[in-house]
């Protein structure tokens, strides 16, 4: 049961990472990207723990954490520089 239970965990991010990658590529505004970037940076973490979980390797959590920390430092930078007035294709 455990066995399935990951399989369709890795089924679905697969599935959301290629949804997420697809609006990453089309847009189609600025803001679309990024947060479909973070979807991607999210998806990317869920997937290392997920593989940590399912081959017990337990120091692959070290990896999420300093991954989610870069990925919210790139989220708090690229609303900084769209509130400042970067470019927005949605004006």
């Amino acid at each position: 049961m455990f066995d399935l239970v990951l399989t369709l965990s890795f089924v679905f991010l697969s599935l959301g990472l290629v949804l997420a990658t697809i609006r990453l590529l089309i847009g189609p505004t600025l803001p679309d990207r990024v947060v479909a970037l973070e979807v991607i940076a999210s998806m990317t973490m869920g997937f290392i723990l997920l593989y940590s979980v399912a081959f017990d390797t337990p120091v692959l959590i070290d990896v999420v954490i300093v991954l989610a920390l870069t990925s919210f430092m790139a989220a708090v930078g690229f609303a900084r520089y769209l509130e400042q007035g970067g470019q927005r294709d949605d004006d």
